[in-house]
């Protein structure tokens, strides 16, 4: 089975019109629907960029059984 993607936006009605598909009339076909997350104005894409970084004893080691990956 190919995929072909399309763009289009929902009408104030909610529909959707796709025009242009490389589909014959009849042919089934199986729609699936994905929509973009909204982005919100003013709300910045990475909120600790900038921000200071402060390490308790960097170099200290760590004992086995306080690393994360080994839980």
């Amino acid at each position: 089975m190919q995929a072909y993607r399309v763009e289009t936006v929902v009408t104030q009605n909610g529909v959707l019109t796709l025009k242009g598909i490389p589909f014959r009339a009849g042919d089934k076909v199986e729609v699936i629907i994905l929509s973009y997350p909204h982005k919100r104005k003013g709300e910045k894409p990475y909120p600790l960029r900038g921000k200071p970084v402060h390490y308790v004893a960097p170099f200290d080691s760590v004992a086995e059984n306080e690393w994360e990956i080994m839980r």
